[in-house]
Protein backbone atom coordinates (compact mmCIF):
# COMPACT_ATOMS: atom_id res chain seq x y z
CA UNK A 1 0.00 0.00 0.00
CA UNK A 2 2.93 2.42 0.81
CA UNK A 3 3.97 2.52 -2.90
CA UNK A 4 0.59 1.61 -4.94
CA UNK A 5 -1.13 4.96 -2.58
CA UNK A 6 1.55 7.44 -4.27
CA UNK A 7 1.63 5.78 -7.62
CA UNK A 8 -2.39 6.01 -7.65
CA UNK A 9 -2.49 9.75 -6.27
CA UNK A 10 0.05 10.99 -8.78
CA UNK A 11 -1.82 9.58 -11.56
CA UNK A 12 -5.03 10.93 -10.91
CA UNK A 13 -3.15 14.16 -10.23
CA UNK A 14 -1.63 14.45 -13.60
CA UNK A 15 -4.71 13.69 -15.58
CA UNK A 16 -7.21 15.42 -13.49
CA UNK A 17 -4.81 18.58 -13.33
CA UNK A 18 -4.71 18.35 -17.40
CA UNK A 19 -7.79 19.88 -17.74
CA UNK A 20 -8.09 22.22 -14.66
CA UNK A 21 -9.19 20.04 -12.01
CA UNK A 22 -7.86 18.56 -8.67
CA UNK A 23 -8.66 15.03 -8.20
CA UNK A 24 -10.76 14.98 -5.39
CA UNK A 25 -13.13 12.42 -6.97
CA UNK A 26 -10.18 10.17 -7.99
CA UNK A 27 -8.35 10.43 -4.48
CA UNK A 28 -11.62 8.98 -3.10
CA UNK A 29 -12.11 6.02 -5.22
CA UNK A 30 -8.09 5.10 -4.66
CA UNK A 31 -8.21 5.72 -0.76
CA UNK A 32 -11.92 3.99 -0.86
CA UNK A 33 -10.32 1.07 -2.74
CA UNK A 34 -7.36 0.70 -0.55
CA UNK A 35 -9.53 0.65 2.49
CA UNK A 36 -8.39 3.82 4.31
CA UNK A 37 -11.38 4.92 6.99
CA UNK A 38 -13.78 7.02 5.45
CA UNK A 39 -13.53 9.50 8.23
CA UNK A 40 -9.69 9.69 6.91
CA UNK A 41 -10.81 9.96 3.39
CA UNK A 42 -12.70 12.95 3.59
CA UNK A 43 -10.56 15.46 4.21
CA UNK A 44 -7.47 13.90 3.28
CA UNK A 45 -8.90 14.58 -0.15
CA UNK A 46 -9.62 18.02 0.51
CA UNK A 47 -5.71 18.63 1.14
CA UNK A 48 -4.84 16.92 -2.28
CA UNK A 49 -6.89 19.14 -3.87
CA UNK A 50 -5.79 21.93 -2.35
CA UNK A 51 -1.71 20.74 -3.31
CA UNK A 52 -2.92 20.35 -7.05
CA UNK A 53 -5.42 23.06 -7.42
CA UNK A 54 -2.62 25.48 -6.37
CA UNK A 55 -0.49 24.48 -9.07
CA UNK A 56 -3.26 24.21 -11.81
CA UNK A 57 -4.04 27.69 -11.08
CA UNK A 58 -0.67 29.02 -11.34
CA UNK A 59 0.25 27.29 -14.64
CA UNK A 60 -3.48 28.21 -16.49
CA UNK A 61 -2.94 31.69 -15.13
CA UNK A 62 1.01 31.86 -16.88
CA UNK A 63 -0.64 30.60 -19.93
CA UNK A 64 -3.20 33.54 -20.27
CA UNK A 65 -6.15 31.65 -20.09
CA UNK A 66 -8.04 32.82 -16.60
CA UNK A 67 -10.52 34.84 -16.91
CA UNK A 68 -11.44 37.03 -13.50
CA UNK A 69 -14.53 38.19 -14.75
CA UNK A 70 -16.05 34.40 -14.88
CA UNK A 71 -14.52 33.21 -11.96
CA UNK A 72 -15.09 36.06 -9.10
CA UNK A 73 -18.85 35.80 -9.28
CA UNK A 74 -18.67 32.55 -9.18
CA UNK A 75 -15.99 32.06 -6.64
CA UNK A 76 -17.66 34.59 -4.07
CA UNK A 77 -20.78 32.93 -3.71
CA UNK A 78 -19.53 29.36 -4.10
CA UNK A 79 -17.19 30.17 -0.62
CA UNK A 80 -19.43 30.35 2.10
CA UNK A 81 -22.02 27.74 0.87
CA UNK A 82 -18.78 24.88 0.49
CA UNK A 83 -17.89 26.34 4.23
CA UNK A 84 -22.02 25.54 4.97
CA UNK A 85 -21.99 22.16 2.92
CA UNK A 86 -18.69 21.34 4.89
CA UNK A 87 -20.55 21.64 8.23
CA UNK A 88 -22.87 19.13 7.13
CA UNK A 89 -23.29 15.50 7.02
CA UNK A 90 -26.25 14.23 4.92
CA UNK A 91 -27.90 10.79 3.39
CA UNK A 92 -26.48 11.11 -0.29
CA UNK A 93 -27.46 7.88 -2.14
CA UNK A 94 -29.84 9.19 -4.02
CA UNK A 95 -28.46 12.35 -5.07
CA UNK A 96 -25.19 10.61 -6.05
CA UNK A 97 -27.15 8.64 -8.28
CA UNK A 98 -28.72 11.75 -9.73
CA UNK A 99 -25.17 13.53 -10.00
CA UNK A 100 -23.36 10.09 -11.61
CA UNK A 101 -26.38 10.08 -14.01
CA UNK A 102 -25.81 13.59 -14.86
CA UNK A 103 -22.36 14.01 -15.04
CA UNK A 104 -22.70 10.51 -17.52
CA UNK A 105 -24.75 12.87 -19.94
CA UNK A 106 -22.55 15.51 -19.68
CA UNK A 107 -19.60 13.40 -20.59
CA UNK A 108 -21.46 11.86 -23.26
CA UNK A 109 -22.58 15.54 -24.18
CA UNK A 110 -19.02 16.53 -24.60
CA UNK A 111 -17.38 13.55 -26.52
CA UNK A 112 -20.04 14.07 -29.28
CA UNK A 113 -19.49 17.87 -29.85
CA UNK A 114 -15.43 17.36 -29.23
CA UNK A 115 -15.77 15.87 -32.84
CA UNK A 116 -17.85 18.63 -34.48
CA UNK A 117 -15.87 21.49 -32.59
CA UNK A 118 -12.84 23.25 -34.32
CA UNK A 119 -9.46 21.77 -32.69
CA UNK A 120 -8.43 25.64 -32.33
CA UNK A 121 -7.65 27.85 -28.97
CA UNK A 122 -9.30 31.21 -30.60
CA UNK A 123 -13.01 31.70 -30.10
CA UNK A 124 -15.11 32.76 -32.45
CA UNK A 125 -16.85 36.17 -32.17
CA UNK A 126 -20.41 33.56 -31.52
CA UNK A 127 -18.86 31.74 -29.02
CA UNK A 128 -17.62 34.56 -27.19
CA UNK A 129 -20.90 36.38 -27.11
CA UNK A 130 -22.84 33.98 -24.62
CA UNK A 131 -20.08 34.69 -22.08
CA UNK A 132 -20.45 38.19 -22.29
CA UNK A 133 -24.31 37.71 -21.48
CA UNK A 134 -23.75 35.76 -18.36
CA UNK A 135 -24.38 38.28 -15.70
CA UNK A 136 -22.98 38.37 -12.39
CA UNK A 137 -26.17 37.25 -10.59
CA UNK A 138 -26.35 34.60 -12.75
CA UNK A 139 -22.76 33.19 -12.58
CA UNK A 140 -23.13 33.72 -8.58
CA UNK A 141 -26.50 31.41 -8.75
CA UNK A 142 -24.44 28.84 -10.74
CA UNK A 143 -21.55 29.16 -8.26
CA UNK A 144 -23.58 29.37 -4.47
CA UNK A 145 -24.94 26.19 -6.11
CA UNK A 146 -21.95 24.07 -6.76
CA UNK A 147 -20.19 25.54 -3.80
CA UNK A 148 -23.01 23.78 -1.74
CA UNK A 149 -23.01 20.44 -3.77
CA UNK A 150 -19.16 20.87 -3.50
CA UNK A 151 -18.99 21.00 0.22
CA UNK A 152 -21.66 18.15 1.08
CA UNK A 153 -19.70 15.37 -1.18
CA UNK A 154 -16.27 16.46 -0.41
CA UNK A 155 -15.17 17.52 -3.48
CA UNK A 156 -13.23 20.76 -4.99
CA UNK A 157 -16.35 21.21 -6.78
CA UNK A 158 -14.63 21.41 -10.68
CA UNK A 159 -16.98 18.20 -12.18
CA UNK A 160 -20.21 20.43 -11.46
CA UNK A 161 -18.60 23.44 -12.79
CA UNK A 162 -17.00 22.20 -15.83
CA UNK A 163 -20.14 20.92 -17.60
CA UNK A 164 -21.97 23.72 -16.77
CA UNK A 165 -19.42 26.08 -18.41
CA UNK A 166 -19.36 24.27 -21.30
CA UNK A 167 -23.22 23.81 -21.59
CA UNK A 168 -23.41 27.65 -21.43
CA UNK A 169 -20.71 28.60 -23.86
CA UNK A 170 -19.51 30.20 -21.19
CA UNK A 171 -15.95 30.71 -22.07
CA UNK A 172 -12.88 28.65 -24.16
CA UNK A 173 -12.20 25.54 -22.98
CA UNK A 174 -8.75 26.32 -21.55
CA UNK A 175 -10.14 29.75 -20.28
CA UNK A 176 -13.26 27.02 -18.26
CA UNK A 177 -10.13 24.94 -17.25
CA UNK A 178 -8.29 28.45 -15.94
CA UNK A 179 -11.39 29.49 -13.90
CA UNK A 180 -12.08 25.57 -12.38
CA UNK A 181 -8.66 25.44 -10.85
CA UNK A 182 -8.93 28.52 -8.63
CA UNK A 183 -12.88 27.78 -7.88
CA UNK A 184 -12.03 23.85 -6.29
CA UNK A 185 -8.74 25.69 -4.50
CA UNK A 186 -11.02 28.08 -3.01
CA UNK A 187 -13.62 25.93 -2.48
CA UNK A 188 -11.60 22.90 -0.53
CA UNK A 189 -10.59 25.60 1.90
CA UNK A 190 -14.02 26.89 2.45
CA UNK A 191 -14.92 23.27 2.75
CA UNK A 192 -11.99 22.05 5.01
CA UNK A 193 -12.84 24.95 7.15
CA UNK A 194 -16.35 23.80 7.39
CA UNK A 195 -15.25 20.11 8.89
CA UNK A 196 -12.89 21.70 11.21
CA UNK A 197 -15.75 23.62 12.55
CA UNK A 198 -17.78 20.43 12.87
CA UNK A 199 -15.10 18.90 14.75
CA UNK A 200 -13.62 16.66 11.51
CA UNK A 201 -9.90 17.31 12.38
CA UNK A 202 -7.41 17.23 9.51
CA UNK A 203 -5.75 14.27 8.62
CA UNK A 204 -1.65 13.71 8.51
CA UNK A 205 -0.85 13.22 4.65
CA UNK A 206 2.50 11.36 4.20
CA UNK A 207 5.40 12.74 2.27
CA UNK A 208 5.17 10.22 -0.70
CA UNK A 209 1.50 10.98 -1.10
CA UNK A 210 1.90 14.67 -0.70
CA UNK A 211 5.50 14.22 -3.79
CA UNK A 212 3.19 12.69 -5.94
CA UNK A 213 0.41 14.85 -6.38
CA UNK A 214 2.76 17.88 -6.45
CA UNK A 215 4.41 16.01 -9.34
CA UNK A 216 1.02 14.85 -10.86
CA UNK A 217 -0.22 17.90 -10.57
CA UNK A 218 2.74 20.10 -12.05
CA UNK A 219 2.71 17.91 -15.60
CA UNK A 220 -0.70 17.33 -15.97
CA UNK A 221 -1.20 21.07 -15.45
CA UNK A 222 1.44 22.20 -17.94
CA UNK A 223 0.57 19.60 -20.44
CA UNK A 224 -3.23 21.07 -20.36
CA UNK A 225 -2.35 24.88 -20.47
CA UNK A 226 0.80 24.93 -22.89
CA UNK A 227 0.66 22.19 -24.68
CA UNK A 228 -2.81 19.39 -25.49
CA UNK A 229 -4.75 21.09 -28.14
CA UNK A 230 -8.21 21.83 -27.34
CA UNK A 231 -9.97 18.98 -29.02
CA UNK A 232 -7.44 16.53 -26.88
CA UNK A 233 -8.43 18.60 -23.65
CA UNK A 234 -12.36 18.48 -23.94
CA UNK A 235 -11.94 14.52 -24.38
CA UNK A 236 -9.83 14.25 -21.35
CA UNK A 237 -12.45 16.08 -19.32
CA UNK A 238 -15.28 13.65 -20.51
CA UNK A 239 -13.28 11.17 -18.86
CA UNK A 240 -12.78 12.99 -15.95
CA UNK A 241 -16.76 13.17 -15.81
CA UNK A 242 -17.01 9.66 -16.68
CA UNK A 243 -14.73 8.24 -14.13
CA UNK A 244 -17.08 10.64 -11.78
CA UNK A 245 -19.79 9.17 -12.74
CA UNK A 246 -18.52 5.62 -12.70
CA UNK A 247 -17.68 5.96 -9.21
CA UNK A 248 -21.36 7.75 -7.96
CA UNK A 249 -23.44 5.33 -9.70
CA UNK A 250 -21.25 2.21 -8.56
CA UNK A 251 -21.26 3.02 -5.02
CA UNK A 252 -24.98 1.28 -4.48
CA UNK A 253 -22.93 -1.22 -6.07
CA UNK A 254 -20.11 -1.87 -4.00
CA UNK A 255 -17.87 -0.48 -6.93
Amino acid sequence: MHFILPLAIGLVALLYASVGHAGATGYIAVMTLLGMPPSAVRPTALVLNVIVATIATIQFGRAGHFRPRLFWPLAVASVPCAFVGGTLTLPTAAFEAVLGGVLLASAVQIIRTSFRAPDVDDVTASADRPARQRTAVSLATLGGGIGLLSGLTGVGGGVFLTPALLALQAAPVKSIAAVTAPFILVNSLAGLAGGLLAGRPLQSVSLPVIAAAVLGGAVGSQWGAFRLPVRTLRLLMAGVLLFASVKLLGRPLGL
